[in-house]
């Protein structure tokens, strides 16, 4: 027997975006037995098998064109407007979940975008919610993963910039200071989410506590990726799974503290299933 002392981060597992979403979908699936969902409800694979297990019915906006007179679940990434203009088209009835936080971003580039503003958005390409932030711009926005997309000489002088909610706090403010300091008037708008920037800082911290880390996450999660790698640089012994069979036993040594993390898309029943294949070695 190892003897490992085994934690998990109380402020990891998911944002209330998300939380909310998921109590929506069961909600109706208690009482219809199925329900059409477009695109994952979560960036996490076990907890999609979960819900469909309960009769959700993962769609793609390919299935949502044919579909008619169903009830179609948008989740918390949000959705373009081309979405809710084919619904009304198919008789669909959508159960809006969309993040207020992301509802929120939505309309302020709607509101720059009828100003004509030059707007440019720090995200990631082809990520749910970034098309539907690219939606309310009739998709002329530009989006950038990375400054080193951008031809700054070539750039607008004057430009409003915004970012995926998910996207680093850290990072943004560089990205603002580098357009500035080569002459870019930028109209700055933080619309990152400050309960999922917030977990850079609590990662931090609880990474420091343990002699080994175990990161819980889907492999679809690109908030996921990016806390593992706050962790891992904070705790070099830091290992990223997304099932508990992926745990292994030579990972740990007698008496280690572990502590087990998670992504915003990570719900806690799966971190309490790696505790105790942890807690078994």
């Amino acid at each position: 027997m190892l003897n490992l002392d085994v934690h998990i981060d109380k402020n990891s597992g998911f944002c209330f975006g998300v939380v909310y979403a998921i109590e929506m979908a069961e909600e109706i699936l208690d009482h219809e037995g199925h329900l059409y969902c477009l695109g994952d409800i979560v960036h996490n694979d076990e907890e999609v098998k979960r819900l469909s297990e309960k009769g959700l019915i993962v769609i793609n906006h390919k299935d949502l064109a044919s579909l008619k007179g169903e009830k179609v679940l948008i989740r918390a990434h949000g959705e373009p407007p081309a979405t809710y203009e084919l619904a009304i088209h198919n008789n669909l009835t959508l159960i809006d979940a969309s993040c207020p936080v992301v509802l929120k971003l939505q309309n302020r580039i709607k509101r720059s975008f009828d100003k004509e503003e030059n707007i440019y958005i720090y995200g990631k390409h082809g990520h749910a919610e970034v098309i539907g932030l690219l939606g309310q711009t009739n998709n002329k926005a530009v989006v950038f993963h990375d400054i080193s997309e951008l031809n700054i000489p070539s750039l607008p002088k004057s430009i409003t910039l915004y970012s995926q909610t998910t996207k680093s706090t850290d990072k943004f403010y560089e990205i603002n200071e580098i357009l500035k300091d080569n002459g870019i008037s930028v109209a700055t708008n933080d619309t990152i989410c400050r309960q999922v920037s917030n977990r850079d800082k609590e990662l931090r911290d609880f990474s420091s506590k343990f002699d080994h880390i175990v990161f819980v996450s889907g492999t679809k999660s690109s908030n996921g990726r990016v806390l593992f790698n706050v962790c891992r640089e904070k705790n070099p012994n830091s290992y990223f799974v997304s099932h508990p069979d992926e745990v292994q036993k030579e990972w740990f040594g007698k008496n280690d503290r572990v502590g087990i993390c998670g992504a915003t898309s990570t719900p806690m029943w799966l971190m309490e299933k790696i505790k105790n294949r942890i807690l078994q070695f």
